[in-house]
């Protein structure tokens, strides 16, 4: 008999297994994508997913107690013993209590139980074992409806002694000596494992979004404490969503801050120098006046041209300014490039011609364009002189317009055979109070390019500068503006 209710305990844990082992399948098929997500995808998908299996792993939980809660209720009725020998046994017990009582009864009980280890339950109609054992209350139940409807599988007897009534039955092995398989499984404990996977979900998921806003908030505390070379972008490389994104863009802003910064304080330093020079230069003047009445007429001419450096320096620094802040005004007058750059051309090669230089003019026709016609004079003609400042002796400037209607945009090239600019520097020279490292001394504020640079942008084109393959340094200017012809 033992040999058969082994092979029925291995069955029923085979049939609880097989449907765990396919939802844990199932399962691991579902999180391959979705941790491919979790490490490559967007924020929206990592909160989607994340959340998404939080829910799936409570709810296979659930699912598991509820069908584990069902499964035992088909134990329930599959738990009273069968065949003949319990036949006889119940049958037994009832003659022995209709014919010798109780007392009879439990000696019987007791016997069969120490001899061959069965276990023949007698319950009264007020729920107590005649032996006092625990009965398990499902197989009660059952014994209790086998009687009454006589169609579920096992045997019991019923039978009224003294006005009591007593049940008979006989559990399948193991239902009295384990008590598990005679109550429900506990649904606490795969409800308990599914909330705590979703806790550890919902942990790594914290963990994962908390660590990089925390690095950004460490970021933005430092950049208000004045640290402007703090970045954020190698603590979250490998990350690819709208987190590193913002790394990404507060990297940029804290570059352009520094920048910004370093260009302010650099502007104050250079502004300071260069109102001090000429400043020290009018004070002397003015002191050597009142000490030399006879030099008086050089004093002064001394302190006219002073002061016409510091207006010029005012000057320029206001319209660079006024550009800064995208005051430029409409571009409503038309303007024709051609004979704009020509003149230009023209006045520079007076100043070429007086040193030792030449300066060379090539463009035909007219180019058209509604502009500032006073901006795109002072831009062009600074980048003209400055060539012209810069060309070796004996040298000759180029000046070339270019108007490319096909293409959308008129070009204007400026190229001297002067010393170059080192490749480094090619940017740097469009910046406020440049001067390069190969000429230090030369005179100027360094606002000339500066304000050419921004007088371009404000036109919608672009200014940049590259080194000739045979020396020299050319300035290229390119405007989207469209060129319009005559009525």
């Amino acid at each position: 008999m033992n040999e058969p209710l082994a092979g029925t305990a291995h069955a029923r844990a085979a049939r609880w297994q097989w449907p765990i082992r396919s939802a844990l399948r199932r399962l691991a098929t579902l999180a391959r994508p979705i941790l491919k997500a979790l490490n490559g995808g967007r924020l929206f998908w990592k909160f989607l997913l994340a959340f998404w299996l939080t829910l799936l792993l409570v709810g296979v939980g659930v699912g598991t107690a509820v069908w584990l809660r069902q499964q035992a209720v088909v134990e329930y009725q599959q738990d009273l013993a069968d065949g003949p020998r319990i036949l006889f046994m119940l049958d037994s017990t009832v003659a022995t209590l209709r014919h010798g009582g109780l007392g009879a009864l439990r000696e019987l009980l007791n016997a069969w139980q120490q001899r061959s280890g069965a276990h023949v339950f007698v319950v009264d109609d007020a729920g107590q074992e005649l032996l006092g054992r625990a009965v398990p209350t499902g197989t009660l139940a059952l014994a209790r409806r086998r009687v009454d409807e006589h169609t579920l599988p096992g045997s019991a007897r019923e039978m009224t002694v003294g006005g009591r009534q007593y049940l008979f039955f006989v559990p399948a092995r193991g239902s009295t000596l384990d008590n598990r398989l005679a109550y429900p499984a506990s649904p606490l404990l795969p409800i308990g494992m599914g909330l705590l996977a979703s806790l550890i979900c919902s942990a790594l998921l914290a963990w994962y979004l908390s660590r990089p806003l925390r690095h950004l908030r460490e970021a933005f505390a430092a950049l208000a404490a004045g640290q402007f070379d703090t970045r954020v972008g190698l603590r979250m490389r490998g990350r690819r969503d709208e987190i590193a994104d913002l790394g990404r863009d507060f990297d940029h802003m804290a570059e352009h801050l520094q920048s910004l910064i370093g260009s302010q304080r650099r502007l104050l330093h250079i502004v300071s120098h260069e109102l001090r020079s000429p400043l020290a230069r009018l004070h002397a003047a003015i002191g050597l006046a009142r000490q030399q009445p006879e030099q008086r007429e050089a004093s002064l001419e001394r302190i006219e041209r002073e002061a016409g450096r510091l207006d010029t320096l005012v000057g320029e620094l206001l319209t660079l300014s006024r550009l800064e802040a995208g005051v430029s005004g409409p571009l409503d007058q038309y303007v024709d490039l051609v004979e704009l750059v020509e003149g230009i051309a023209e006045d520079a090669r007076f100043e070429a011609e007086a040193s030792g230089r030449a300066l060379c003019f090539c463009g035909a026709g007219e180019a058209v364009v509604k502009a500032r016609a006073e901006l795109l004079y002072r831009a062009i003609e600074n980048v003209v002189r400055n060539a012209v400042k810069y060309t070796a002796p004996g040298t000759t400037v180029e000046v070339t317009v270019e108007p490319l209607p096909a293409a959308g945009w008129l070009g204007i090239t400026v190229d001297d055979r002067g010393p170059g600019i080192p490749e480094h520097e090619l940017e740097a020279v469009f910046e406020p109070f440049y001067r390069s490292e190969t000429s230090p001394a030369t005179r100027g504020f360094g606002l000339g390019l500066a304000i050419a640079r921004r007088a371009i942008l404000a036109h919608g084109g672009t200014i940049q500068a590259c080194n000739r393959p045979d020396g020299g340094l050319r300035v290229a200017i390119r405007l989207a503006l469209p060129l319009i012809e005559k009525a």
